[in-house]
């Protein structure tokens, strides 16, 4: 009996025993399984700076948790290993939600992360953690490409706190090209998610000659601040040559410089740079009189100065869970 996933928009229609585009989910005997559920391939507590989460609980420790698949196929993927794997060629942990909490409990983490691959694909497995650490005052925390129905999500998003939501390009075609995928999916999960009141930042990896236009650069930052707020924190990351994409240059650090002055041009408040040696670029300044208010170099929280969430200069309160 064939089985339709409605996970996500790509609507796998599966025979019998057949695996959709993320690997992960297959039909087994008339019904949908993930197949990955309790069998994290990557275990780690990271600095919540590295999601990157620049707005949410600075200086704090996350533990980290992924499976085997994807459901996006970008040809820059920095975790390609696991993510365009099939979840038998991965070494597996066997993690239930209960280990996954007392895990995150045992090594002081603040938060659990779902990242690396994407949580969409191990949908069942982050939605029962995330409401059991929500049972235990842990935060849940998402890094995905946001390639995800509406209903699920908003489900989701009852248990989330915050999330760095790749938006990748601002075209169809790039999308289509580079990833596998379509925009206007991500562009609805990220209304969603910020209707739901999870604390969303975003991130833009610039590929050179491919989404770095100073068109589709502004009209990122302009859909961003016209649809999710002008205090969304967004992340331009430096691309460096991976996976398939071996053939193009690092961005330029003057294609960095230039995305920020487009950003701060369309009116957003906390912009930052990320894969670069700048620690102005990863710091966060005061909106209201542009104070220097928390300090990192890269992912490294180095002290903030913040007062109740305020800046103790001009009192402007600052966007974010501090």
């Amino acid at each position: 009996m064939k089985v339709v996933c409605e996970l996500c928009p790509k609507k796998c229609a599966l025979n019998q025993g057949e695996a959709g585009n993320c690997r992960a989910r297959v039909n087994l005997d008339g019904e949908l399984v993930a197949i990955t559920y309790g069998f994290p391939c990557a275990l780690h507590v990271d600095p919540i700076e590295k999601k990157p989460l620049f707005h949410f609980l600075p200086g704090s420790r996350a533990f980290s948790i992924a499976t085997a698949g994807c459901n996006l196929h970008c040809l820059n993927c920095q975790n390609w290993e696991i993510s365009q794997a099939n979840p038998d060629q991965v070494r597996s942990f066997r993690m239930p939600p209960k280990q996954v909490i007392r895990a995150a409990r045992k090594l002081k983490c603040k938060s659990i992360a779902y990242t690396y691959t994407d949580p969409v694909i191990f949908y069942e497995y982050t939605l029962d953690t995330s409401r059991l650490a929500r049972e235990q005052g842990i935060r849940n925390v998402l890094v995905t490409a946001g390639y995800i129905n509406h209903k699920p999500l908003k489900e989701l998003c009852k248990y989330t706190d915050a999330a760095n939501i790749d938006l990748k390009g601002f075209s169809d075609k790039f999308y289509q090209t580079v990833c596998n995928a379509t925009l206007r999916p991500v562009l609805n999960s990220l209304v969603t998610a910020k209707e739901c009141g999870v604390e969303v930042e975003v991130t833009n990896l610039l590929l050179p000659t491919l989404n770095d236009s100073d068109e589709m650069i502004s009209n990122l930052c302009h859909w961003v601040k016209s649809n999710l707020g002008e205090d969304t924190p967004l992340h331009f990351s430096r691309f460096s040559p991976r996976y398939k994409m071996r053939n193009l240059p690092p961005t330029p650090i003057a294609t960095i410089e230039k995305a920020r002055q487009l950003a701060k041009s369309a009116g957003l408040k906390y912009v930052y740079a990320g894969n670069v040696l700048n620690s102005e670029w990863a710091s966060t300044f005061c909106p209201g009189c542009d104070k220097k208010l928390v300090r990192r170099a890269g992912v490294s929280f180095l002290g903030s100065k913040l007062k109740n969430g305020k800046c103790p200069h001009c009192g402007k309160a600052i966007e974010g869970v501090w």
